[in-house]
């Protein structure tokens, strides 16, 4: 049975993703998470429980050298799918270390380990580095038709991007000096139910519950592409299994809506008005508008983008809602 390495799979797309394993493939899952604020097990379900035979959690950082190399010593790893950073732009602008550290150091601990362990066969394995469309910067209102590509030059905005951005170089550097076996996927922004309730959605989701003021940044036309995490999942997968070493894959679905929009979409579905928006003084570095272009996952692999996006907004509604009525 062959081993993969997820790490940050207690968080919300790592969870979802070891979900899909589970689901779909016969892997045998090394869930490594150090568990910080962001993480739940219990986004996990009763995977532990029913799937022990195939499933496995450590508690541990990617920036502990003596827990990684007893990882890689104890288990024959496959493959590594690699969740683990510090997400949250916000946070990174108040104190960038802990990004620093995890989306940067952490990914280089990583991809040294790899490669020692890997040496012997480095072809037989694949490394996955989750990154982010962040990376790429911002397209500004005027340039109507700009998409970001994959060989699109960075250009981050806040500490938080460029710790990833950093990462990716990083990786990229490791193929190109080691031949060593990685691809890069750049996803949009995801949704669906478990996500850590710091990111919007879920933030406008239980704000409108309690009937708080919802915050929204300056005058809320700050546009981004948003994708079910159910599908993102699909398409690492997909990567994992077609996608070729030492390439960069964007991955979305163009349900592309101003920030204002969402939220009003939002409110409807829950029948809350409108009025509980509140405008706030803008984010540093507020990157006006994502938007990327995906042809080459559609053109170069089976993955399919699942552009149901007001059906799954409104199930990742309910989802929060019945947690509130648990």
């Amino acid at each position: 049975m062959q081993k993969i390495l997820v790490t940050g799979g207690a968080g919300f797309i790592g969870s979802n993703f070891i979900h899909h394993l589970i689901e779909n493939t016969d892997y045998y899952i090394i869930n490594y998470d150090k568990l910080t604020y962001a993480a739940d097990l219990s986004n996990l379900g009763d995977i532990p429980r029913k799937h022990a035979d195939r499933y496995l959690f450590i508690e541990g950082d990617i920036c502990d050298s003596n827990k990684l190399k007893d990882l890689f010593e104890n288990y024959k790893i496959d493959y590594i799918v690699n969740f683990a950073a510090e997400t949250h732009v916000d946070r990174s602008i108040k104190d960038s270390s802990e990004f620093l550290q995890s989306n940067f150091i952490g990914t280089g601990m990583l991809l040294n380990y790899a490669l020692e362990y890997w040496k012997e066969d480095l072809q037989s394995h694949r490394y996955i580095q989750i990154s982010t469309d962040e990376v790429y910067g911002a397209i500004e209102e005027n340039e109507i038709d700009r998409e970001f590509f994959e060989d699109t030059p960075l250009s981050p905005h806040n500490p938080y991007s460029a710790s990833k951005a950093s990462a990716d170089m990083l990786v990229q550097s490791y193929w190109h000096t080691y031949n060593f076996p990685a691809i890069i996927t750049r996803c949009s922004n995801n949704f669906g139910p478990r996500q850590y309730p710091e990111k919007l959605i879920p933030v406008v989701i239980q704000k409108a519950l309690a009937n708080e003021p919802i915050p929204l940044y300056g005058d809320g036309k700050n546009i981004r592409d948003w994708i079910f995490v159910d599908n993102h999942s699909s398409a690492i997968s997909t990567i994992l299994n077609e996608g070729k070493n030492g390439e960069v894959f964007n991955i979305g679905t163009k349900n592309r809506l101003f920030n204002i929009d969402l939220i009003k979409l939002i409110l409807d579905y829950m029948g809350k008005p409108h009025a509980l928006i509140k405008f706030v003084e803008d984010r540093l570095g507020h990157d006006r508008i994502y938007r990327m272009n995906i042809e080459k996952i559609l053109k170069e692999t089976s993955w399919k983008a699942d552009n149901r996006f007001v059906e799954q907004l409104k199930q990742t509604i309910d989802w929060y809602i019945d947690q509130k009525n648990v």
